[in-house]
């Protein structure tokens, strides 16, 4: 059932692919809030994904766009404005890979070429977006831009490589910009600090099996899947979050405020002489 939160509003979805990213339910769900929006992705995952069918869905066109070149950035934003019929009020960006993780580059061998990459494709094009609409004051006030993260910006995490420097520029990203944005045309910039979440871009991530049972094992209220995401993104881009900006939101289900819980650790102590250890409840 929609509240009509988003009615009237326009916006601009950068990320979706298949039906198991983060982005493709953030569109289901502003559909359903009553906004009208875009969706953009690579010319290849345009063609080799599902986007097409997301937008007969829920209405938009798909503008295809490298987000981090800036003449596909322009394009994307001004044929946004005129397909809407105004300025934007919500940019969501979904975007995010490494090549280090995908050929399988070690933390202490990585090629640098790869990580110049890494934060141009996940942190930099995030910069990048924010700018262009800046520049071409696309953003109606009170407009909201929120992109995702995860805590590997701020903890060591196992496997999770270069793209922890890549979350870590992130998030820098949006507290720099979000001052700026916010004095001038009080749009608010966020980021979501989300659980590991089964997606096509997240299932490259080394042991993301083993870190999202751990995660679910940590949280009091386990992993937020993506349609959870999804939710919470909904309300960053409401009325109701208005003076919400420059924050990095953890909706992980408690992760991040954990020591450790004690379904991880009756996991954790499995490897163990049951006779040298005893659990109490």
């Amino acid at each position: 059932m929609g509240y009509n939160l988003l009615k009237g509003k326009r916006g601009i979805i950068f990320g979706a692919l298949n039906d198991m990213s983060i982005a493709w339910k953030v569109a289901e769900m502003a559909h359903a809030e009553g906004a009208q929006f875009t969706l953009s992705n690579t010319h290849v995952a345009c063609r080799m994904g599902s986007v097409t069918e997301l937008a007969e869905k829920t209405g938009a066109t798909v503008i295809p766009a490298d987000a981090t070149n800036l003449a596909d950035l322009e394009n994307v934003i001004k044929t946004s404005t005129e397909v809407l019929g105004g300025k934007i009020d919500f940019i969501l960006h979904s975007i995010g890979m490494s090549l280090n993780v995908r050929k399988k580059r070690l933390y202490n061998d990585l090629d640098y070429n790869y990580l110049a990459k890494t934060l141009d494709i996940s942190a930099i094009s995030f910069h990048k977006v924010i700018q262009t609409a800046f520049k071409m004051d696309a953003m109606n006030d009170w407009g909201s831009i929120v992109a995702l993260s995860y805590v590997a910006a701020q903890r060591t995490l196992y496997g999770y490589n270069d793209m922890a420097d890549a979350k870590a520029l992130l998030e820098s990203i949006a507290r720099s910009f979000g001052y700026i944005y916010g004095r001038q045309k009080k749009v608010r910039v966020n980021t979501i600090s989300q659980s590991p979440t089964v997606t096509t871009a997240g299932s490259g991530v080394k042991g993301i099996d083993g870190l999202i049972d751990f995660s679910d094992r940590m949280s009091p209220l386990g992993n937020a899947d993506a349609q959870d995401c999804a939710n919470y993104c909904i309300t960053l881009f409401s009325d109701l979050t208005r003076k919400v900006t420059m924050q990095n939101l953890f909706h992980d289900g408690g992760f991040s405020s954990m020591g450790m819980s004690m379904r991880a650790m009756q996991q954790y102590n499995k490897s163990f002489d049951p006779n040298e250890v005893q659990m109490e409840d």
